[in-house]
């Protein structure tokens, strides 16, 4: 990038520079003895082009589409297509959270984003007694093909692309969506959106857990078969670092365990037979963004070059669309805070900008009431406003990638994606991700930065506005709640749909999948069967406990 007798020009007006700002600092030091990111990744005062002189723009950089897709992965970025505005909803039964849906497609949201209650979650239904007091508090219930139809109303399924974050049942989910879609004479090749479909951070951060792990990754096999052959415009996997950036990872580890998930999902579907180029296009990822503006940036450019590589050099992907990093973005809720919650809409905005300028392809902007509750309405448009204003208002989308060539950006880049390759190797050297979770070595890593960030706030080193710093009292804010009502119409719908479906068919699919289960046969056909006969979520979780028995957290200290 630079001549050699440039760069001595420049260390020596640096050394200049450093000597005369020593003079002043004696007089007047910095406000900080150490300066680093939230991930106390520590930062240097001042950044030059000694700090990237062994990049290389061609193959470090290079431009937009092209690879290693550093500067994005589409040629024009946001000067052709604004990103996906998909914000997070589901909240009581399908009924508030179709209402919901309409709600925000009418101010503006360009991609639905479904977020379900945690006996769904868990593959559990409403009447289940593990379902007791949690019906449709953190999401939407959904037990049957009834809760769908209901769900997805008036949505036209071949125009609006649907995200749903779900994981154990996440293929009944899938098939449910499909069986929809039929009912809305969409067929399966029209479809388009995610599921999350990531079991690996399920065992590393999210806890949300059914099956042990191999049988998890044949089911996640299962789908992403099924849909390269039958469901050819959806994402099989989202390969999710958000719920490992909430457990407290650092930016670093939520980067490097990611990717080494996403390596372990795509070195199984070469297992099953698969060719890389035929699934690998419809990979996509999910990112945390968190406070720390710049470290931000840097972790998403560092993605997808590490991505790119590893498609290219490691898997030997020669379709180009293998090699792109897409990933949705879901701004920080764990940077959100109880106290002061107004301040939560300018640290979403700041999380928002770093996502945009990072290149993010889908976008979700947490709402300033999300730390105590459900969104309101009201909370929901401000956050699709935040949005809306940036790719409007702010400029920001004039110009693709407007921080390449930072000395500061590119060099902490290259950091981050050295610190990142060195945990994957770490991890390759284990015998891969599944044995890596096995030992329980993610999971620690995660808790060590995690009780390290805290001590740097509860020793005052990191400062939380309106928590460890300018904390004051503020004014009462409206909360969502959920009408009790919402819990005994669940229940009285799921009584209803088990009395007037054919009981004896919904038996035979169930034991056709328990016969495909104990084989070798891909599910996803069973279980559409199944769905579609209105078998409950729960009675096609149950065939897959019974046959392959359920996995709890060893609980490594």
């Amino acid at each position: 990038m630079f001549r050699n007798d440039h760069l001595k020009t420049i260390g020596d007006e640096e050394k200049k520079w450093t000597e005369d700002l020593s003079k002043i600092l004696s007089e007047i030091p910095e406000r900080l003895s150490r300066f680093s990111t939230i991930s106390d990744m520590e930062i240097k005062g001042l950044y030059t082009p000694k700090d990237i002189q062994y990049l290389d723009y061609s193959r470090d950089i290079g431009f937009p589409g092209i690879y290693p897709f550093t500067r994005g992965i589409q040629p024009s970025m946001y000067r052709g297509k604004i990103w996906t505005m998909r914000m997070f909803s589901g909240l009581g039964g399908p009924e508030e959270t179709n209402r919901r849906f309409h709600y925000l497609l009418k101010h503006g949201e360009t991609g639905l984003s479904i977020a379900f209650h945690y006996p769904t979650l868990m593959g559990y239904d409403s009447d289940s007694p593990m379902a007791r007091g949690e019906i449709g508090k953190c999401g939407v219930a959904v037990d049957t093909l009834k809760d769908m139809e209901i769900l997805l109303e008036g949505i036209p399924l071949d125009k609006v692309t649907t995200s749903m974050t779900i994981n154990p049942p996440a293929s009944i989910l899938l098939a449910m969506y499909i069986v929809v879609a039929e009912k809305q004479k969409v067929s399966k090749s029209q479809i388009g959106g995610t599921i999350q479909n990531d079991m690996l951070k399920e065992f590393i951060a999210q806890k949300t857990l059914m099956l042990p792990p191999k049988p998890s990754m044949r089911l996640i096999v299962d789908t992403v078969e099924y849909c390269t052959k039958e469901v050819p415009r959806w994402n099989t996997i989202s390969i999710s670092g958000y719920h490992i950036r909430e457990a407290g990872s650092t930016a670093v580890q939520e980067l490097a365990f990611t990717l080494a998930d996403g390596i372990a999902y795509v070195a199984a579907a070469l297992e099953r037979g698969l060719e890389v180029d035929d699934f690998a296009p419809r990979l996509s990822f999910f990112f945390d963004s968190h406070i720390d503006f710049f470290e931000e940036i840097a972790k998403f450019r560092a993605a997808r070059r590490i991505w790119a590589r590893v498609m290219k050099e490691r898997f030997r992907a020669k379709n180009p669309r293998s090699w792109m990093l897409r990933f949705h973005t879901h701004t920080a809720g764990c940077s959100l805070t109880a106290q002061q919650p107004y301040n939560n809409v300018m640290r979403t905005a700041y999380e928002a900008l770093a996502a945009v300028l990072g290149g993010t392809q889908s976008l979700h902007t947490n709402s300033l009431d999300e730390v105590y509750s459900i969104p309101t309405e009201e909370a929901a448009a401000i956050a699709l406003r935040t949005q809306q204003i940036l790719s409007e208002e702010t400029g920001v989308t004039n110009t693709i990638d407007p921080l390449a060539g930072s000395y500061f950006i590119e060099a902490l880049t290259n950091r981050i994606e050295a610190e990142a390759l060195e945990y994957i190797q770490k991890i390759d050297t284990m015998g891969g991700m599944l044995a890596a979770i096995e030992r329980g070595y993610p999971q620690m890593e995660i808790a060590e930065a995690a009780y390290h960030y805290q001590k740097l706030i509860d020793e005052g080193k990191k400062v939380v506005v309106g928590v460890n710093k300018y904390a004051t009292d503020h004014p009462p804010i409206t909360i969502w709640k959920m009408d009790p009502e919402i819990e005994r119409r669940q229940l009285k719908r799921l009584r209803e749909v088990k009395e007037m479906r054919n009981g004896q068919k919904v038996r035979d699919h169930l034991n056709k999948l328990r016969g495909a289960a104990e084989g070798n046969e891909n599910l996803m056909p069973y279980i559409v069967n199944a769905v579609r006969e209105y078998a409950t979520l729960q009675e096609i979780c149950d065939v897959f406990r019974e046959v392959f028995g359920t996995y709890t957290d060893p609980g490594m200290f």
